[in-house]
């Protein structure tokens, strides 16, 4: 992968809340099609029922941030975007925080917290991937025959702007191609070594649950598991009330 440029808090649109002193900051990453906006109200509702502090970004080619750095993505995309966390926590002068990340936010979560374990606290996942299944190019499938031809372009736009398209398309572009078949970050689990939560849609149009078996048999710290009855790919909007309670439970142990 060729980078054009660094990216730099200054690159980055961030929405933080900042209620509880002395208490940790909730991190969120969104999805391969999100942003700070898609997320709705979910991240402060999770944020005040755990007493924490909140912090949401668009990451590079997303939202109200820059565009991407690079014309094509490879198969270690994920992973430099963690690093990119690592960098910008750095300027957002946070020593330690809690992540929650959502679909491509979730593997990008698993990563951050295997290559910088010093810097999280806890780890909550949904919908991550650590490998390529038919059901995730399927569903892929699916939701690039709405944007070609339904009115999910036009939806996206609204929140993406300009940038909607090549948005689109290194999505597209980077899980069809034959060369992403192989992706894999197993070999990075074991490194993960503080609490983690992998809260799954029983309905999962984009993974099975040997995403989430396979995880939790090989990360080194304490995991759990939630396989949210009648959800699909996004529990958080399906079943908000549910998956607030779960990570209230899950974050109790480790937050008093």
């Amino acid at each position: 992968m060729i980078h054009t440029q660094k990216i730099t808090a200054e690159d980055i649109a961030i929405k933080r809340i900042e209620k509880f002193p002395d208490r940790p900051t909730l991190i969120f990453l969104h999805d391969s099609l999100g942003c700070i906006e898609l997320w709705r109200d979910f991240p402060e509702k999770l944020a005040q029922a755990v007493q924490c502090n909140l912090l949401i970004y668009d990451r590079q080619g997303y939202g109200r941030s820059v565009g991407f750095s690079y014309s094509e993505r490879t198969n270690d995309y994920l992973e430099w975007e963690a690093d990119i966390l690592n960098d910008l926590m750095q300027e957002w002068d946070l020593e330690k925080a809690i992540l929650f990340g959502h679909s491509d936010g979730g593997s990008i979560a698993l990563l951050m917290a295997a290559k910088y374990p010093e810097k999280i606290q806890a780890v909550i996942v949904e919908g991550a991937h650590i490998f390529v299944e038919d059901i995730t190019l399927q569903g892929i499938k699916q939701a690039a025959e709405l944007y070609e031809k339904g009115d999910l372009r036009e939806r996206l736009m609204k929140y993406h702007g300009s940038k909607t398209d090549a948005m689109y398309e290194a999505w597209t572009k980077t899980w069809f191609s034959k060369e992403f078949r192989s992706w894999n970050i197993e070999h990075f689990l074991p490194s993960i070594n503080c609490p983690l939560l992998f809260i799954q849609g029983e309905k999962d149009e984009y993974g099975t649950l040997q995403q989430v078996d396979k995880t939790l048999e090989q990360v080194s710290g304490t995991a759990q598991k939630f396989i949210v009855p009648k959800a699909g790919h996004t529990p958080h909007k399906e079943k908000p009330e549910e998956v607030i309670k779960k990570c209230r439970l899950f974050l109790k142990a480790i937050l008093e």
